[in-house]
């Protein structure tokens, strides 16, 4: 660095902004140095780098599932602003597993990320203190801890809750059931909304229409396959089905046209997430929008609002507002369906 640098008639911290891609260097000056840097196969030491300022540059992300495109979304939300103030992504599974969310998390402090962020699937915030003695900052996305004071990003769950289940109910359908995830903030929230949704339109709660996921994120298609078979064995069989996600509601889809069912005119269907799946799907999804891209560059500014703080500020809470998408799979002729900015009755 020293040497472009003296090459370059510039200091030796411009050098060090300009790989670290700041934005207070003047694009003349950042080609000059980009130009010198490769033309001599330079590559910067990180960890000698780290050494010095007592930074890695790297963040930690831990969510239940790679694979989920939820999670795929906010990953790469949340790579794109980071980068853009030299800090980079590292990317780890918990697989909804509570035991192996600690392991990765214990592996990435041993690194000494400057920040986590983690969509945890732990039902106690002992691990958290932890973290904090170890002065680490954290944000949590999509899941939040009762008990912990603590940076968290996600949707309004409750509103999500009531606005699928009110959709539901505005083309007609009158037995409505719920295929909710597991023992998390997100569905816990989403079913105290379905259920609300129910009781102000004057329909009964019943027990045999909700059937529980245990890993409401991982091997979902599957997983909505086999609880849409539960409901189809019933007596009374539902007319309508909130699903916790959109993969639920895509296995759930899927058994009930094996079966004949028409959708939606036998069974309406609803997902959450709206993760963009119309052109593999038989019948297009209605799903909730949780807007999984602002999820991650809100957790992104608020980690970079941690790092330029020189002392520690306040946890915030960003809770985002729920959007109905309409399509298909609940498309009746003789509804009145809502619009697509429609909101909850709340």
């Amino acid at each position: 660095m020293k040497d472009i640098a003296r090459d370059l008639g510039v200091s030796v911290i411009t050098i060090s902004k300009v790989l670290r891609n700041h934005p207070d260097i003047g694009d003349e000056t950042r080609q000059r140095v980009l130009a010198r840097v490769k033309e001599l196969d330079y590559r910067p030491n990180l960890a000698a780098r780290s050494l010095v300022t007592g930074r890695t540059y790297l963040v930690g992300l831990v969510v239940p599932d790679l694979l989920h495109p939820f999670f795929a979304e906010i990953a790469k939300s949340l790579s794109d602003v980071l980068r853009e103030s030299g800090y980079y992504l590292i990317v780890t599974s918990s697989e909804e597993d509570p035991n192996l969310e600690e392991q990765e998390i214990n592996h990435l402090l041993a690194r000494r990320l400057d920040t986590l962020i983690i969509a945890s699937c732990r039902p106690t915030v002992d691990l958290f203190f932890r973290i904090e003695k170890q002065q680490t900052p954290y944000v949590l996305i999509d899941r939040s801890l009762p008990g912990l004071a603590a940076n968290f990003v996600g949707v309004d769950d409750d509103a999500v809750g009531m606005l699928a289940t009110g959709h539901l109910i505005d083309i007609g359908c009158k037995r409505i059931a719920h295929i909710r995830g597991p023992e998390t903030s997100p569905s816990i929230r989403r079913m105290e909304g379905y259920k609300r949704a129910l009781m102000r339109a004057g329909l009964k709660v019943t027990d045999d229409y909700i059937i529980a996921e245990r890993k409401g994120d991982v091997g979902t298609k599957q997983r909505g396959s086999e609880a849409m078979g539960q409901l189809l064995s019933l007596k009374a069989r539902p007319d309508g089905v909130f699903c916790f996600n959109d993969p639920l509601a895509m296995g759930a889809m899927n058994y009930a046209l094996d079966q004949g069912l028409r959708i939606p005119e036998d069974i309406a269907v609803i997902g959450c997430g709206n993760l963009h799946y119309d052109d593999s799907l038989r019948v297009p999804l209605s799903s909730i929008d949780q807007h999984s891209r602002r999820i991650g560059e809100e957790a992104a500014r608020l980690v970079i609002t941690i790092l330029n703080s020189k002392t520690p500020p306040k946890p915030e809470t960003v809770v985002l507002r729920p959007e109905l998408i309409v399509r298909r799979s609940t498309q009746r002729r003789a509804a009145k369906l809502a619009s697509s900015k429609a909101r909850p009755r709340l």
